[in-house]
Formats: structure tokens, sequence, C-alpha cells
């Protein structure tokens, strides 16, 4: 048995330029038009380098956008939940010519992140595209503000990468590519591997859904979003450093590694858990850990709402499969982490443990339960609260399926 092949192609498809072809492209893009891209669209394209979004070998035109938005389908029939477009305003967009390459720069750091062959430019229905991909077009949503925020005309074409930015570095060891985790998982013998998508430190609840699937997979890839986040998320290098010293102290050696990857969050909840399943297939993951809430925000979707979408899609839409976990909680009666599955008593006895309710309590330095995280993790993230003013903390409130 070997892993999971890429989606959608026998092998990955890495678009990311090396050697004497880098360097010559490298001088190449300083002659052309440029134009900046968002944090978003260079997490995407840095994916589209490295061969997590194989097979796609550039931003999507317009019948692939309207396929993927509402029916979740490259215009060749090919499975996809989420469109990765590239977007500028009116008056730049004009002044592109079909056929012309343009060199992208990060708007942040001005560093040139590739160059664009453009083969096509229109206009969106922003409002289909918020309906379908997020189910909400209330501006509050952070995905809907997102989109509603982009040019308004997207940038079509193949795409070559120079760059992964910053993450290589400043991850050093936490970031891989998928060739670099296939690689590993090789290594280890590991054929069923269950990636764990997190966005927060990992609380006890986060623990037990990874321990449970290590009991009935090889191992588990600890797979962190190291893009950008909401206000009063928890910075990247922080969230490493609280996971790093939870794996250390309460898993078992071997049986997970701790990894992350370059996407913004787009809170999409269902269907960006099936854009989560499809790149853990290019990366060798034979499983997604599906629990309560998967990429969701506030209560703009059901808490299982992520789960049942993979019961909607063809069954030959994926090869990685959802690792489906029901609520978990502390039991008090039962003295341990379980769930509604395999708890028999009241839920007085529960504490629901969610990521917001952590970040609530911390930014507001009230006591955590034992019972809710471990003591060194919560270490580690009282260390970076202390680094910020109380008056300059993002206030969090508990909303959704987070509040319960």
């Amino acid at each position: 048995m070997a892993l999971v092949t890429p989606h959608g192609s026998p092998t990955l498809v890495t678009l990311l330029l090396e050697g004497e072809a880098l360097a010559q492209a490298q001088q190449h893009a300083k002659t052309l038009t440029t134009i900046n891209i968002s944090s978003r669209e260079v997490g995407d394209l840095i994916m589209l380098g490295i061969g997590g979004f194989t097979p796609l070998t550039g931003f999507m035109g317009e019948k692939d956008w309207k396929g993927v938005v509402t029916n979740m389908q490259l215009d060749n029939g090919l499975f996809w939940p989420i469109p990765i477009t590239l977007s500028t305003d009116t008056a730049t967009a004009n002044t592109l010519q079909i056929g012309q390459e343009v060199a992208l720069a990060d708007t942040a750091t001005g560093e040139i992140m590739g160059i664009l062959t453009l083969t096509e430019k229109y206009g969106i229905d922003k409002d289909l595209e918020c309906r379908e991909v997020f189910g909400t077009t209330d501006i509050e949503h952070p995905g809907v503000k997102m989109v509603m925020n982009q040019g308004a005309i997207n940038l079509a074409g193949p795409v070559k990468v120079l760059s992964q930015g910053e993450f290589p570095t400043k991850y050093a060891g936490i970031y891989m590519t998928p060739a670099e985790t296939r690689k590993l998982f090789e290594e280890k013998g590991w054929k069923t591997i269950a990636a764990f998508q997190t966005r927060n430190p990992m609380h006890r609840s986060h623990e037990y859904l990874a321990k449970i699937a290590v009991e009935i997979c090889d191992g588990v890839l600890i797979h962190s979003l190291l893009g950008e986040l909401k206000e009063g998320d928890i910075p990247a290098d922080v969230r490493q450093e609280a996971i790093g010293v939870l794996i250390d102290n309460y898993f078992r050696k071997d049986t997970v590694i701790q990894s992350g990857y370059p996407l913004d969050m787009r809170y999409a909840g269902p269907r960006e858990a099936l854009l989560h399943a499809l790149f853990r297939q290019n990366y060798g993951c034979s499983h997604l850990i599906v629990g309560r809430d998967h990429a969701g925000v506030g209560d703009y979707y059901g808490p299982f709402d992520a789960q049942h979408i993979f019961d909607e899609i063809g069954r030959d839409a994926l090869i990685t499969l959802p690792l489906k976990i029901d609520w978990t909680f502390w039991c008090n009666a039962c003295e341990a982490m379980a769930s509604t599955k395999t708890c028999p008593h009241d839920a007085s006895q529960h504490v629901k443990v969610s990521g917001t309710k952590l970040r609530k309590a911390l930014s507001e330095d009230e006591e955590v339960p034992a019972n809710f995280s471990r003591p060194e993790v919560l270490q580690v993230l009282r260390n970076y609260y202390a680094t910020i003013a109380k008056e300059d903390r993002a206030v969090v409130e508990l909303k959704g399926h987070s509040a319960k």
C-alpha cells in the first residue's frame, strides 16, 4: 500500500522555479509590469508553486471560477470546492493585454513572488461567490469581507512561482512542502496519515481528537495554518511553540509530526473543510480530522455542517476521507476527555472546550481550568498575552458554537 496519489494527477504539479531557471525568471520579472497581490493571493500562489494545489497550473479563468462556485467542479469536471483567483482594479486591468506577462509582488513586502501569463480578464458576481462559498453575503463574515474587498477584475493564466516568501526561514523545521511531507511519511513507513487542521493552539479537545486518530492511523500530521488570521487569533509563531510543548510532553514519540502550510484562513466552513481535505491529499494524508465547526466562524454554520458536506459530494471527488468526530469535552463524572458517543453522563457534567473560550480567558487574564488546557501550553500562551497591554488586546466574543 502506497501513499494516496495527488488530487487529479499521478504526481505533484509544482510550479516553483529553481536554479538557473529561477535566476533568469527573477531578472526577467524586473522588466515586467508589476501588480501587487494580497496576503491571501500570496498564499495561494505559494501553494501553486509547491504542489499544494495540484493539479492547478495557475489562477482560474471565468469558466473554472463559475463551475467551482456553483458546482464545485472545474470546467473539465474535476472536483474543486473554492475558487483560486487573482484580482486587480479595473484601471490596472485595462492596461494589461492578453498574452502579456505580469510580475506579481507581495503587497506587504514588495517581493516579486511570481510571473503570470495573462490568458483572460473577467468580472465576477461577488454576491454569487459569497452566497455559494460562504453561505452568506454578510459583510461581517471575514471571508465575505475578503471577497468584497478584492479588485473588480480577475486575472487568469498559468504562473511561474519565484519564491515561498518568509515561510521556509521564519518557520524552519515546521513549514514543509507536499514533497517533503510525503518523503517523511515514506521514511517513517506510514501509509495512513490523518491531518489535524488547526488555526489555534491545541487545547484538551484538540489533543483528544489527535489521539483518537493516532489509535487508528499510522500517524498524525498536526498541520497548522501559517498565513493571516482574523483579529484576536493567536499568531502562528506562538501557536507553533504551544503545539511543540504539547507534543513533547503528551504524545508518544514518532506518532505525530508538527508542520504548517502557507495559506490565509477563508473561514468558509464546509467548503473550506473540503479544500482542507483536497490539499491534504496532495500532502500525502489519507484522512482529515473533521470535528465540531471545522473552519467556521461565529454562528454562520451548523456545528457539523463541515462533516455533512462530505456526504454530499461524489464518492470519487476525493481520495482523502473525513475522520468525523462528535462533540468532545471533559466529563467531570468520567474524569476524562470523552465525546457524545462515549459519555453516558448529563451535559451538566461536561466542560466544553473551544479555542475562542481559551483566547477569551487568556486575553482577560482569567483563570483557566486544568481540564481546559495543559499547563505547559498555558504558560506559552500567558507569556504571549503578557507582552500585550490589556487595552491593546482584541475583544474576544463568545458567539455561535464556541459559546456553548
